[in-house]
């Protein structure tokens, strides 16, 4: 099968980036952020384009970046929070290797906090993430052949964890 060994998916602020990072650093491969392609295309925060072009437009460039992100890279890929939300997102990661990152709405709070980078949970953090969990946890489900909860863990406990519910080995 070609296409990443590891697709992380879960909520913003639960950590698929640092697991990512420490995942690829086990595994001996690269780690790749579709947020971070999105922000590096289009040379502005994303935080930004949802200001500037609305929701409709950032979810097509994420669209767009994961279908690229999974056909060109063998490493360990990152999935921004909403990129479940697309039916054809989700029908392609269904031939992947995908782990739900959860975490329970306070951890999230604790993590998140009123972070305005994050423009979804900009007014009232802990009602509006309960709401996009409600919206995305069975989506979460769906596509992840394993779910990993990352509450009371450190990033490497859940980097092994991760790794243990795959049946992967470290490089």
């Amino acid at each position: 099968m070609t296409g990443p060994q590891i697709v992380l998916i879960g909520p913003m602020g639960v950590g698929k980036t640092t697991v990512g990072e420490l995942l690829a650093d086990r595994l001996g491969t690269a780690f790749r952020d579709t947020d971070a392609d999105i922000v590096a295309a289009q040379g502005r925060p994303i935080a930004d384009i949802f200001v500037d072009e609305g929701e409709p437009y950032f979810r097509e460039l994420e669209r767009q970046a994961v279908r690229a992100a999974v056909e060109e890279h063998s490493g360990v890929l990152a999935l921004g929070g909403g990129a479940v939300l697309d039916e054809s997102t989700r029908a392609l990661l269904g031939a992947h290797p995908v782990v739900y990152l959860s975490m329970d709405v306070e951890e999230a709070v604790r993590r998140t906090g009123l972070n305005q980078a994050r423009p979804l949970l900009a007014v009232n953090p802990r009602k509006q993430w309960r709401e996009l969990m409600d919206a995305r946890r069975h989506l979460y489900a769906e596509v992840a052949r394993a779910v990993v909860a990352t509450d009371d863990r450190t990033p490497e406990e859940v980097a092994q964890a991760v790794l243990d519910a795959l049946e992967l080995k470290e490089a």
